[in-house]
């Protein structure tokens, strides 16, 4: 059995630890007004939330898709907040039995929102369930089994269900029509990046000496504005230490530096990633697990965490054979094109 490398890096999307999510609290918005980016997410929630709330009745159900540190979660417990209602949060892989699911949902008061990330998880048996919770508000339970076995059937207070997933794909056609209010979160900008750089560096208490400063840093964020509080953090940490609090452009990049983040955001495990398909594999096409093997990793932690990015800013291509480094990935390296690459091997002698 191959054993991955735990790597810890600080471009990943995901919560790196249970204190960072403490940390993130603190930075999140709590209303639409306050929400930034997603601008026609943004607008269909204000008019459903306001309509909703002119009926007397919970919002639709709503399905968020699309990378980590998108803000889904954040986008959850805002709508929460302008429902004037509790959030109950839970996660597909958490509910393993219909037991779990029965008694969450009847735990919720009317209006309550039931948040439910990595819903692409939930066990077949367990989304049964909460197809008729969705639809009529009600769910009906099997009272013992076999042929005495008997269903009762118990009403829930109206409630709306927010499901998050990085991969729609694997959530069924079934769950997926039940929701109301489907989108995908797309990348920020640089501009929106920017406005939430602004608002997290004055709840940091950071000094900003410099504007230029702040774009430096989200250009490097992949698009991602849990990558920009991540960096903002361990900027502020290099500036307390090195320059007294005060943070300008050369601050910053000495801190990327020290992070090891090129002026796109790459770090070393990216560029690791592409240099292997560009020295190995001769530019490619090459299989996942075979970049995994040589790499000593996990092939779904580089499909979900290394390659979305790449795919992004066009470094790599996935075709039929495999993965392909493109001319601009192999540029970015250092490397001649995979065509190059492959006609200089093909021209190799191997002497015995």
């Amino acid at each position: 059995m191959m054993m991955h490398m735990a790597r810890e890096r600080i471009v990943d999307t995901e919560t790196i630890s249970p204190e960072e999510t403490d940390q993130n609290w603190s930075l999140r918005p709590r209303s639409l007004d306050e929400y930034i980016g997603q601008p026609t997410l943004i607008e269909r929630l204000r008019i459903a939330i306001e309509a909703a709330k002119m009926r007397g009745e919970p919002i639709e159900h709503v399905l968020l898709h699309g990378p980590p540190g998108l803000g889904k979660t954040t986008l959850a417990h805002v709508i929460a907040n302008e429902m004037g209602s509790q959030l109950h949060a839970t996660s597909g892989p958490a509910l393993t039995r219909a037991g779990d699911l029965v008694g969450t949902l009847t735990r919720l008061a009317p209006g309550d929102v039931l948040f439910i990330d990595e819903i692409h998880r939930l066990p077949k048996t367990v989304e049964e369930y909460i197809y008729s919770a969705m639809e009529d508000f009600r769910i009906d339970v099997p009272i013992d089994s076999g042929m005495h076995s008997r269903i009762i059937t118990l009403n829930l207070k109206p409630f709306t269900l927010i499901g998050a997933t990085t991969r729609t794909g694997m959530v069924s056609g079934p769950m997926r029509s039940r929701f109301g209010i489907p989108h995908h979160l797309t990348f920020y900008d640089v501009e929106d990046l920017l406005v939430i750089a602004r608002r997290s560096a004055e709840l940091l208490e950071m000094n900003i000496l410099d504007g230029d400063a702040l774009r430096m840093l989200v250009a490097r964020s992949r698009g991602t504005p849990r990558i920009v509080n991540r960096l903002l953090r361990r900027a502020r940490d290099y500036a307390q230490v090195h320059n007294d609090g005060k943070v300008d452009v050369n601050l910053i990049e000495a801190t990327l530096k020290l992070e090891g983040i090129d002026p796109l955001g790459l770090d070393e495990l990216d560029r690791t990633y592409l240099g292997v398909i560009a020295k190995t594999y001769s530019g490619g096409p090459v299989g996942l697990e075979a970049i995994a093997a040589t790499l000593n990793d996990d092939a779904g932690t580089l499909e979900d965490t290394v390659e979305p990015f790449l795919l992004q800013i066009g470094f790599l291509a996935r075709t039929r054979r495999g993965r392909q480094l493109t001319p601009d990935g192999a540029k970015h390296i250092g490397a001649p094109p995979s065509s190059q690459i492959a006609h200089a091997n093909s021209e190799m002698t191997i002497f015995d």
